[in-house]
Parts: structure tokens; C-alpha cells; sequence
């Protein structure tokens, strides 16, 4: 049975495809006031947010406001204004941001990185500096970090310097605050349907190609992504502090990048994710030997991928 947020307050920020007005934004702000949750919703698009909040039955209760969170006096103001009108912020997420376009580093331009960099990790920063100062013991905040904040893809640079520093950012906070008993967390989505993830707004050939990445043969939707914020905003996982959660679907295609080496789009164990440093590494003659001695030392022959580097080695 899901955990009930009856009267506790939950914020949600912007923006555009992740914000309050669509996507996993809507669909948590939809999850939380089914259980209960007094809402205050905040996105860059004003319309969308109206619709959100008729989509959650209307109501006065609810607080509604329309800014760019990498504004910081924009910011400190929606806190100012949520704590003016129910005297209290119990729950935060942290899910503005904006979808990536595959760039060539050379190509892109400083607005590009300011859109990315003031949406993705300023607006996480600022709503989080305004709000720690009213949060009580038992609050907790969570963070939209990526599977391009846990592995890197190319063409991808300045998405994922964003989104691995919220992952940077979350685990920073969560040995801050923890002390103070309140929670930072992370979520990791993969390809989830949503209205403007790129391959979705490709067409049914880009969903072919995103679907093939994954094991369970589909894209996630919102709904199981929002289903996920409300789990680590209850007290059953009171114990879970500074984690970055996957939900991906098992993200299970591996190409071979240019020069030989094997590269990875999944988000993996971090063993799997050590397994092919080592094989990338075992390239170079002068560390076939040391890494020969790290197998052979291994306790764990369990592991499939291990075994393999090991074959590959041996």
C-alpha cells in the first residue's frame, strides 16, 4: 500500500518537459495528491501548469507559480510564497530541466551551456539554498539526475556535466543534511515517454532505436518514475540517504567505440562498469600482467562479465 502524504507539502519546480506543467513532473505532482499531498507547483510554462493542477482535481489549497528556477531571486521568492501560505515544506523535487540535443563540443554555443547548466544543476542549487533553512527533521529532497549523470555518451558533454553534477551535488547534500535528519536523494531516469524526449519527437524509428537498448523491451513512462519520488519521499525508505536510484529498464546495448575499446550506453553494475575499464585497459601491453594479477586474485568468478574479462586476459 502506498504512504499516505495527507497535509504534507510538496513541492515541485520547473521546467518545460520535466516540470510541473508535463511529463514526470505532472505525473508526480498527480501521485502525491492522490495521497493526499497539498501541492506547490512551479514551472516556466504557465498554461501547462494550470492544466496540471486541473488534472489533480483544481483546488485553492494548491500553490502555483510560474518562474525560471535559474532565476535566484525567482527562487527565493516561490519558497518565501509556499512558506507564507502553509507555513511549512516537507517534501522537494528537483525536476526541472531540459532535454539534451547530441552536439558536437565545437559546435555548441555559451547559450546552450547557460540553457542546460541554469535549468539542470543552478535551479536544482537555488531552490535548494532558499528552502534548507524552513526544512524540519523528517523532510527530504529529491534530485532528476540522468543515465548520461551515471555514464557518458558523446555528443552529450555539456547534459552530462550537468547531470553528474547532481549526482555530485545530491551525495554533497545528503552528508549535510543528513545530520539534520532530512534526505537528498536522486532519481536516474533512462528512456522514458515522455512529450519531448528526442526520440519520442523522432518518430517511431527513434522509439525502435531507444526500445532496443532496453531489456524489458519498452520505455518507461512517467507514471513508474513518479511512483519511484513518491517511495523515496516516504518514511519507507527513511534509511536511503545520498543514493542515485536507476530506473532505466536495464539499459543493455554495448558498442565498440573507435580505436577498439569497448564503450558502454547502459548504466550497469559498477562492477560491469569496471569490467570494461579493464578491458579497455588490457589494450595497452604494459597492463595486461597487472590486470592478470587483479583477476587472478578475484574471489568472485560468479560474475559473467568478469569471467569474460578473464577469458579475454588469461
Amino acid at each position: 500500500m502506498s504512504h499516505r502524504f495527507d497535509n504534507k507539502v510538496c513541492l515541485i519546480t520547473d521546467q518545460q518537459a520535466l516540470g510541473a506543467a508535463s511529463g514526470i513532473g505532472r505525473a508526480t505532482a498527480q501521485k502525491l495528491c492522490s495521497l493526499g499531498a497539498i501541492l506547490a507547483l512551479s514551472d516556466i510554462n504557465g498554461e501547462g501548469l494550470s492544466e496540471t493542477i486541473q488534472l489533480c482535481g483544481g483546488g485553492e489549497k494548491h500553490l502555483l507559480s510560474t518562474f525560471d528556477v535559474g532565476l535566484s531571486e525567482a527562487c527565493n521568492a516561490f519558497i518565501k510564497q509556499a512558506m507564507e501560505r502553509h507555513g511549512r515544506i516537507d517534501h522537494i523535487f528537483n525536476c526541472a530541466g531540459v532535454n539534451p540535443t547530441a552536439y558536437a563540443l565545437e559546435d555548441t554555443t555559451d547559450e546552450y551551456w547557460d540553457k542546460l547548466v541554469n535549468t539542470n544543476l543552478k535551479g536544482t542549487y537555488n531552490i535548494t539554498r532558499a528552502a534548507i533553512t524552513h526544512l524540519k527533521a523528517g523532510a527530504s529532497i529529491v534530485n532528476v539526475s540522468s543515465i548520461l549523470g551515471v555514464t557518458a555518451s558523446q555528443n552529450y558533454a555539456i547534459y552530462c556535466a550537468t547531470k553528474f553534477g547532481i549526482v555530485g551535488f545530491t551525495k554533497a547534500m545528503a552528508l549535510e543534511l543528513g545530520p539534520r535528519g532530512i534526505r537528498m536523494n536522486a532519481v536516474a531516469p533512462g528512456y522514458i515517454d515522455t512529450p519531448t524526449n528526442s526520440g519520442v519527437v523522432e518518430g517511431p524509428e527513434g522509439v525502435k532505436a531507444m526500445v532496443a537498448k532496453v531489456a524489458l523491451g519498452r520505455l518507461g513512462t512517467a507514471d513508474e518514475v513518479a511512483d519511484l519520488v513518491a517511495f523515496l519521499f516516504s518514511d519507507e525508505s527513511r534509511y536511503i540517504n545520498g543514493s542515485i536510484v536507476e530506473i532505466n529498464g536495464g539499459i543493455t546495448r554495448r558498442s565498440r567505440a573507435a580505436g577498439g575499446q569497448v564503450a558502454s550506453d547502459n548504466t550497469g553494475s559498477e562492477s560491469e562498469r569496471q569490467i570494461i575499464a579493464i578491458m579497455n585497459l588490457a589494450n595497452l601491453p604494459s597492463m595486461r600482467s597487472f590486470y592478470k594479477v587483479i583477476l587472478a586474485s578475484s574471489r568472485d568468478y560468479s560474475d559473467v562479465p568478469l569471467q569474460f574479462a578473464a577469458h579475454v586476459l588469461m
